[in-house]
């Protein structure tokens, strides 16, 4: 089923008042090793870069 234009508005919306993108350069060396072993754990690479980074901030102490 297509997705309505008032859907796509609101997906909009809300993504622009609750989702920051952040550009990530890196080194090819470094992207395909974090592909093969995202995908060795059966994640996504964006989900691999979540869930790294949440445990990171929960060690550390979020100061969100």
């Amino acid at each position: 089923m297509p997705v309505s234009e008032k859907q796509k508005q609101s997906t909009y919306k809300y993504k622009a008042k609750n989702i920051k993108r952040i550009p990530l350069d890196m080194q090819k060396m470094d992207y395909e090793n974090l592909v093969f072993i995202s995908a060795k754990s059966g994640k996504s690479v964006n989900g691999y870069i979540k869930e790294a980074i949440a445990e990171k901030l929960e060690r550390e102490g979020s100061k969100a």
